[in-house]
């Protein structure tokens, strides 16, 4: 028995069949033992019922991204299951268990070379009282992965038994029918200890992360429309925010939702709301105001396939396009990109910090991945950034509340009811004094004190990632910063050095500390998940980009994994 720095496994199962139930409780559970892992889901567009799966990789080190491929595959039922075959990756290594009564495994798992072996869960469930299959592939996988049966069956009675000691009994007997049956089956891995924690870890989703973020940035109000996949924001935020003595409302569209916390910040309360794709295309219009009448917010877009419904419940990086340059006019705003689960926590906190700071909007580009992957982490530390919006003082004199010669061009912003604050926010082009105008000089001033805020702000160093060294530059974003993260210290186990650039502020650009970061490089490797190359034309309109240059993108939903990017990196070293 061979022990293991990580192990990739995927639980799959038609709609019902319990495989998320299965996948999620292995996670926890194994985040309780010590290890960390990350687990996304692969699920089809319907509201009830079709293809399911879990994606996990558990390791005794941090994960950022999915392996390469799948050391185990079970399947509690292979319905549907062809329709994302191509995303169960499975290899002459791989381990493929599956009920003979499900039907036939994907015919990329035959292709690929992996054994196969039956277990009947199914009837097996049948001889236990209230018995379930997806409890006796979570038995199965934790046998062959090398989690304790005794600690499951504690772990079990903890998390389920709200669900009375009937429900909690059969989960228990199905678990030791699973570690029962995986003990006659060859399976020469297994994962190796978890390193010890000095404190207790965290299991939380990138969308829980975001929401988390908002909360310590100091956001009081939420307005937004369900939409997959960031529903999960809300759903999180509704209890978080009450109790801080905050709000969510359900707004009855995402038109309806940007006006509401345009409205809110207006009146002084930091706001946000969270959306997707179609979302963000209806509120562009209103993000233009809020723009223009330099009201604070913050718009979290979890991206997803598209154009148009596109895929709902699948990952892409094709909104970079929209979220930096949709809006119509000179419109200067924030865009930020999370890199990782933990770092959804602090880059949301960054964004609310920034808007209110700059009186700006400030779009999050978090996508599928990260936003919906359940990851243990260690704790993230405590950041101060809380944004403290300049605030006009009780007036004396005639209030401008666009003055011209604001420091940094923020200006105080007046709360509604203050004495001799007074003002008109709107989307026409005004004076300092909020008075609509159509002169040219007024118009060109305003557009300059909009411009000025943004390009003298000082970001510091967290605008960007930059790690390692060498003359090969592996420049990337968002949720591809851990495969690319982990394609680089494979590169330096085979002795090649490559640095990583990965900028966390997209907009506004940053050419000198980028021109600063790629000094002395002479290739550079964009690599992104969209299928016209986006990112890369983002840096070559904004950057110089030095030396030669390659692109290594694609559209979801198969993500880029880190072995892809390793293949480009040696094959150019070559």
């Amino acid at each position: 028995m061979t022990e293991v720095a990580n192990l990739s496994v995927a639980i799959v199962g038609s709609g019902g069949a319990g495989a998320l139930t299965a996948g999620n409780l292995l996670i926890e559970a194994a985040s309780a033992a010590g290890w960390q892992g990350l687990l996304t889901r692969t699920v089809g567009p319907q509201i009830r019922g079709g293809e399911a799966a879990t994606l996990l990789r558990l390791a005794n080190h941090p994960v950022e991204c999915l392996a390469d491929r799948l050391d185990l595959m079970i399947g509690i039922d292979w319905a549907n299951a062809q329709r994302f075959g191509a995303e169960l990756d499975t290899g002459p290594h791989s381990l493929v268990v599956g009920d003979p009564d499900g039907g036939e495994p994907p015919p990329s798992a035959a292709a690929s070379g992996a054994r196969v072996v039956h277990v009947p869960m199914k009837q097996m469930a049948k001889d236990i009282p209230d018995g379930r299959p997806n409890m006796i592939a979570l038995g199965i996988a934790a046998r062959l992965l090398g989690v304790d049966e005794a600690f499951l069956a504690t772990f079990i009675e903890k998390r389920l038994g709200a669900k009375g000691q009937a429900a909690v009994e059969a989960s228990k007997a199905g678990i030791r029918a699973g570690f029962a049956a995986a003990a006659g089956i060859d399976f020469d891995m297994r994962l190796a200890a978890p390193k010890p924690a000095s404190t207790r870890r965290w299991l939380a989703s990138g969308n829980e992360a975001v929401g988390l973020g908002a909360i310590r940035g100091g956001i009081r109000f939420a307005a937004a429309y369900p939409i997959t996949p960031a529903t999960e924001v809300l759903e999180w935020l509704a209890p978080a925010l009450a109790k801080t003595g905050g709000v969510l409302l359900q707004a009855e569209d995402e038109l309806a939702a940007i006006n509401m916390i345009i409205g809110a910040s207006f009146g002084g309360t930091p706001s946000l709301t969270a959306t997707s794709g179609p979302g963000l295309s209806l509120m562009i219009e209103a993000l233009g105001l809020a723009t223009a009448s330099e009201i604070p917010l913050v718009v979290v877009d979890v991206m997803r396939g598209g154009p148009s419904t596109g895929i709902p419940t699948k990952s892409e990086q094709a909104d970079l396009n929209i979220a930096v340059y949709g809006f119509h006019g000179d419109a200067p705003h924030l865009v930020l990109a999370p890199q990782s689960v933990a770092d959804c926590l602090f880059t949301t906190q960054w964004a609310a910090y920034l808007a209110e700071s700059l009186q700006v909007p400030a779009i999050v580009l978090s996508d599928q991945f990260v936003g919906q992957s359940l990851v243990a982490i260690e704790r993230p530390a405590d950041v101060a950034f809380i944004g403290q919006r300049l605030r006009a003082a009780e007036a004396t004199g005639v209030y401008k509340r666009y003055a011209l010669a604001a420091a940094g061009g923020v200006s105080p912003m007046a709360i509604p009811g203050m004495r001799g604050g007074q003002y008109t926010a709107d989307g026409l082009t005004h004076n300092e004094r909020g008075i609509p105008t159509s002169g040219a000089k007024d118009h060109a001033a305003q557009l300059d004190k909009r411009a000025r805020k943004l390009d003298g702000f000082v970001y510091g160093d967290h605008w960007a990632t930059l790690e390692g060294a060498g003359d090969l530059a592996l420049v990337t974003w968002g949720s591809l910063t851990g495969a690319a993260r982990e394609a680089i210290a494979r590169a330096a186990a085979d002795g090649i050095e490559v640095a990583l650039v990965a900028p966390r502020l997209l907009s506004p650009a940053q050419p000198e500390r980028f021109a600063a970061a790629l000094k002395g490089k002479k290739r550079v490797l964009v690599v992104e998940q969209s299928h016209g190359a986006q990112f890369h034309r983002y840096l070559r309109a904004h950057y110089d980009l030095p030396g030669e240059v390659r692109v290594l993108n694609r559209p979801g939903p198969l993500p880029i994994k880190a072995g892809e990017i390793h293949r480009a990196i040696t094959e150019w070293r070559l």
